[in-house]
């Protein structure tokens, strides 16, 4: 956060904007492969939204920030984790 905080502080005169993504638990071949069906299973119930996010989610968000349509966001770290990082 620190690195995105100041980096975005420098660059922001120039227009450019700074911001992280931190993914939580993203269902993908490598998630199954490491967790198994049922660390999947286990994992996903202690998600408040009851699953593991999908690549598309992330992969909409990131292209968001860098579209046109983000002018202002800048030196964040944006966590999408279903919400497992705030209980």
């Amino acid at each position: 956060d620190g690195m995105t905080a100041a980096l975005a502080a420098e660059v922001a005169k120039e227009g450019i904007l700074v911001n992280t993504v931190s993914p939580g638990f993203i269902d993908t071949e490598l998630t199954r492969s490491v967790l198994g069906e049922e660390g999947m299973r286990e994992m996903a119930a202690r998600i408040p939204m009851k699953r593991l996010g999908k690549p598309e989610e992330i992969a909409k968000l990131v292209c968001w920030l860098v579209s046109p349509e983000n002018t202002y966001i800048s030196g964040q770290n944006i966590i999408i984790d279903g919400g497992f990082t705030r209980v």
